[in-house]
């Protein structure tokens, strides 16, 4: 399965890049895609930890819940202190 992954602030300054393409298994897990999101990405891995994520546009705080279905995963490091 194929997810668009978005990137803000220091998320997109620790990727590098403001969005990807990154394929999944169909039963992956929010907690997979961080996992696999900062795998290869030392940096990225400890801000996404620190993350909020929107789920088309939905937030997501339960790394438990299915990715699936989805089509766009949003990546939000806390703003202002928060």
């Amino acid at each position: 399965m194929a997810v668009q992954v978005r990137y803000f602030a220091a998320a997109r300054a620790a990727a590098g890049h403001d969005e990807e393409t990154v394929e999944i298994g169909s039963s992956a897990t929010v907690g997979d895609l961080e996992s696999a999101l900062g795998r290869e990405n030392p940096a990225l891995a400890q801000v996404l930890r620190r993350c909020t994520y929107l789920r088309d546009s939905v937030a997501v705080r339960d790394r438990s819940l299915p990715v699936a279905p989805c089509a766009v995963i949003e990546v939000l490091p806390p703003f202002a202190g928060g």
